[in-house]
């Protein structure tokens, strides 16, 4: 943006043009217009339409104020330089708004809308929207089953509320802009975390759960140990389904449960994120796998699950083998032949404890 700055004391005016911002001081207002000094660039005037679209902003301006305006005309038939308020104080705010995105500068703003991939609100007049993805973890809809009926609900809990963000992008051409929550409690994260490090075990409690895993907050690393967790929980982590248990599970709220206290390990922090197991925990069943069973072995086993690709066959408390679909002729047979719940002989294919497989064999 090309800003002219009033210069009274200077002989020669600096390169104006048509679209250019300039700097003045309100000298005189009229019924429908407002003239500004522009100093060595003569005066200017704000009327007609430009006069109305800001009447509200001008009524607040008495003489002497120093004010941005841009110009649309170089030299009216009175010799006054036009001038837009109106598209000055947008293109400063846009000017505003980069100078924030570019400083991380964390605003408030309050929310007014939604849609169903997030929420609505605006900043300096600017329409701006805040992906569900930018919400603060403990602020993520917390729904199992990612029904989007239910998310829009969870979302419209923020209407009316303050949030405290960051921008994170401008849409300029678009008048738009676009913000993020977890931009500002990710640098708290961060700080938070410095005393963190992969493989340390913590306790937390469970604060969330979804279908692909279970939210666990646990407390900064202190020496305080007086406090209660609950009262000084300011980390929260994700536990990948994968990483609840040494079985297959299908539902977290199988393992874990809202609000029950548990340890967990450590075994990522990526991008201000933290990653948790709780299954390196507890024994590995595998371990004994391979030392009970050989591959040509037979066992018998009750089928827990029969699905598209093949049945999941229960060989020891949490180790579950598989029939694959391919041993049979076709999936009909499959269904015919193994039922949920029932015993049958199968024979071990193969055995891979380090990658948790187990292939199994109908026994005619």
């Amino acid at each position: 943006m090309e800003i002219i700055i009033n210069k009274k004391n200077k002989d020669l005016a600096l390169p104006i043009s048509i679209g250019s911002t300039v700097e003045g001081i309100v000298v005189a207002r009229e019924r429908s217009a407002l003239y500004i000094d522009l100093g060595v660039l003569g005066t200017g005037i704000i009327y007609g339409r430009e006069y109305f679209e800001v009447k509200e902003t001008i009524k607040s301006l008495v003489v002497g104020d120093k004010i941005f305006a841009k110009i649309v005309e170089m030299e009216n038939d009175e010799g006054y330089k036009e001038l837009s308020l109106k598209e000055a104080s947008k293109e400063l705010s846009w000017n505003k708004l980069k100078e924030m995105k570019d400083s991380g500068e964390i605003v408030k703003v309050k929310v007014t809308g939604v849609n169903k991939g997030g929420l609505l609100a605006s900043l300096d007049g600017i329409s701006a929207f805040l992906p569900v993805s930018q919400l603060a973890p403990e602020h993520y809809p917390r729904v199992a089953d990612a029904d989007k009926s239910k998310i829009l609900r969870e979302l419209q809990k923020f209407i009316g509320k303050t949030l405290e963000v960051k921008i994170l992008d401008l849409l300029a051409e678009e008048n738009k802009l676009i913000l993020s929550e977890k931009a500002k409690a990710e640098e708290q994260t961060k700080e938070n975390l410095k005393n963190y490090a992969k493989g340390d075990i913590i306790e937390g409690q469970i604060t969330g759960i979804a279908n692909f895993g279970a939210f666990i907050k646990f407390p900064l690393a202190t020496n305080d140990t007086d406090v209660a967790i609950k009262d000084k929980s300011e980390i929260e982590g994700l536990i990948h389904i994968s990483e609840l248990d040494w079985q297959l599970v299908e539902n977290p709220a199988e393992v874990v449960e809202i609000g029950q206290i548990i340890k967990a390990k450590i075994i990522g922090i990526n991008n201000n994120q933290v990653f948790l197991s709780i299954k390196i925990l507890k024994e590995n069943p595998w371990d004994e796998v391979e030392k009970k069973f050989k591959k040509g072995d037979n066992l018998k086993a009750k089928v827990s699950k029969v699905s598209a690709f093949g049945a999941f066959v229960e060989v020891m408390p949490k180790i579950r083998g598989l029939c694959h679909v391919s041993e049979f002729t076709s999936q009909k047979e499959m269904e015919e032949k193994l039922k949920t719940g029932e015993t049958y002989e199968f024979e071990v294919l193969l055995i891979d404890p380090k990658e948790h497989r187990m292939s199994l064999k109908l026994k005619a």
